[in-house]
């Protein structure tokens, strides 16, 4: 046995699991799944009402949760509150990088200011965050890192900015986990396909029938479902799977979407 393995924790209990993007959506049901495994939560969020709504949702069913509101894309404000997390709980053992915005433009009317925001938000965040908190992971010898990228990351017609940070999504997942592979940290990327979410719902009847129907299961994903793969990569029993990709969009990743 290596040292890495010897340190490594036997479950979620405890571990420390910062989730950016928390307070609704993808990110909420990532947040429930981990401290029902017994991880103590901090969502992070740029949406206070939203935080406030989760904090109390989450605590009402048993959940240790705190809420920090934070700009992802800012050096400051994520340094500034990994360091409050690390002095009050001297860990962080699991980084969800799930913050994200949408991007649908086409490129013959998108703007550079567009491109950027889309970039900074989506793709900058992440490596913002997970620099933040691998020196406390590597000294710790654990840390589980789970970005969330997306099917679009294959492309999508008007999508360029967004499939574009997506993909880079991917392709920093795996330089991460190969400068990380030694020091008992892996990161892995989960591709999500079409889920219900707040944003979902604010399609309307016709767009969302439409989209049902491009995925080869029938049916649209649920937050559950991404929250119980990133559960998978953030077990300390999956020590020996980094720098993977994993779909969890109902097969819509085997094909080309007529929507």
């Amino acid at each position: 046995m290596n040292q890495t393995t010897l340190s490594s924790p036997a479950s979620l209990d405890g571990l420390v699991a910062v989730v950016t993007g928390g307070a609704k959506g993808i990110g909420l049901g990532i947040a429930r799944e981990l401290a029902r495994a017994g991880s103590r939560i901090a969502l992070w969020d740029f949406d206070e009402a939203a935080l406030r709504e989760a904090k109390d949702a989450l605590s009402g069913e048993g959940a240790a949760v705190e809420t920090h509101f934070v700009d992802v894309s800012s050096v400051e404000q994520v340094e500034a509150t990994v360091a409050r997390i690390v002095g009050s709980h001297g860990r962080i053992d699991i980084l969800v990088n799930n913050a994200g915005i949408g991007g649908d433009k086409l490129v013959s009317k998108m703007d550079l200011g567009f491109w950027k925001r889309v970039i900074e938000v989506n793709l900058d965040s992440q490596f913002i965050c997970s620099k933040a908190v691998l020196a406390h992971m590597a000294e710790a010898g654990f840390g589980r890192i789970i970005n969330i990228s997306s099917r679009a990351w294959l492309g999508n017609r008007g999508q360029a900015a967004y499939s574009a940070s997506k993909g880079a999504v991917v392709s920093l997942t795996r330089s991460l986990a190969l400068e990380y592979a030694r020091k008992g940290i892996t990161v892995n990327a989960i591709a999500p396909g079409i889920v219900e979410t707040p944003l979902f719902a604010t399609l309307t009847d016709e767009v969302r029938q439409g989209l049902h129907k491009t995925v080869p299961m029938q049916r649209i994903g649920q937050p559950e479902d991404i929250a119980r793969a990133v559960r998978f990569f953030a077990e300390p029993t999956s020590s020996y799977v980094t720098g993977q990709l994993l779909y969890v969009c109902g097969g819509r990743s085997l094909s080309s979407p007529s929507v």
